[in-house]
């Protein structure tokens, strides 16, 4: 990026935060050591555990931003409002960039103008086990923006860059939905309005996912979300396909029809809000689908519990982090956790 701005002055990394001071100051200590020097906005929770205080000792250069309460993802919204840059790196407390990605994604979204987020190749733990939802991006159809690079209609919060204006200009993440497959519904609007988003598996984020968890919450949400999202913004008889088929998957996890009963209770507020995707977005999520069933075939692959079928596919609409896997396999729920506020 020799011949343009450093990219400390194109992007911020905002990361949503609450009650895990240790894991968040391992992540920071990372982010200061990277070779981008990225501006870094902490976005807090209504932690419990002193972690704002924790935060502006360690890492004074460092932004934080105390909330009174829990905003869950929609927290992110506020670091990103207070980003000056074009670009916002999403990150929580226990996922950090590799050193160059955010260089190699900056450079992307700079010579794609209508591109407005960048997933990254995510890697889990110590032994960096790529993400399932990593691999079945890398099953979707190529995209123009970078070799190797795949069409993707969904990502992980935990490793993705934004067109910070694009991002606003959706509304960022739904404050309704708290922690748990928030991703899906963002980028659905994303797309509906017109943006691109891009698998690029050069671009590498590291997540180590916390084990300071509500497992049972954190399912409930999967579902709730899961529902609402396909309620929101799909056509009627796909909308009601996926939802028997999704509640049909998760019928022996107790915490499923809990999630379900609150997601029935929110149809007020869906009836109201409820704007269905252009025909183009929906026909691009079914050919996503068939790309992940004819990777499925040539791999002999089984899909998991919790995956509805739309017509045979057995693929989930959407990741457990937007558009990708499966919302509410016990494997799903182990890789989604570390989210803010879960």
């Amino acid at each position: 990026m020799s011949s343009r701005e450093p990219t400390s002055s194109r992007v911020s990394v905002v990361i949503a935060t609450r009650d895990r001071a240790p894991e968040l100051l391992g992540t920071l200590e990372r982010m200061s050591q990277l070779p981008e020097h990225p501006r870094v906005v902490v976005v807090d929770n209504g932690s419990r555990d002193g972690t704002p205080d924790a935060v502006r000792s360690a890492f004074p250069a460092f932004q934080v931003v105390a909330l009174p309460t829990n905003r869950g993802a929609a927290g992110r919204n506020i670091g990103a409002r207070l980003a000056t840059t074009a670009y916002v790196a999403l990150s929580d407390d226990d996922s950090w960039w590799a050193p160059g990605a955010l260089d190699r994604a900056v450079e992307i979204l700079e010579r794609n103008p209508s591109l407005a987020l960048v997933a990254a190749r995510v890697l889990v733990g110590p032994q960096e086990t790529i993400d399932p939802t990593s691999v079945q991006m890398e099953a979707s159809r190529p995209s123009p923006v970078s070799p190797g690079a795949r069409q993707v209609l969904g990502f992980l919060g935990c490793g993705a860059v934004v067109r910070r204006d694009a991002y606003l200009s959706v509304g960022g993440f739904h404050p309704r939905l708290g922690i748990g497959g928030e991703e899906e519904l963002l980028a659905m609007d994303l797309s509906a309005a017109g943006w691109e988003l891009a698998y690029v598996p050069d671009v590498v984020c590291h997540h180590h996912p916390s084990t300071a968890r509500d497992t049972s919450q954190r399912r409930r949400l999967l579902v709730r979300n899961g529902l609402w999202v396909v309620w929101l913004r799909l056509p009627l008889v796909a909308a009601v396909r996926i939802s028997v088929e999704r509640l049909a998957g998760t019928a022996r996890q107790p915490s499923a029809w809990s999630g379900a009963a609150q997601a029935l209770a929110g149809l007020p507020w869906i009836h109201r809000q409820r704007q269905v995707v252009p025909p183009a977005v929906e026909a691009a999520r079914r050919r996503i689908r068939s790309d992940e069933r004819d990777d499925l075939r040539r791999t002999d692959g089984r899909p998991g519990p919790g995956r509805d079928s739309d017509h045979q596919d057995p693929n989930n609409s959407g990741p457990k982090s937007g558009g990708y896997g499966d919302h509410f396999s016990d494997q799903s729920d182990h890789l989604a956790a570390g989210r803010p506020g879960g």
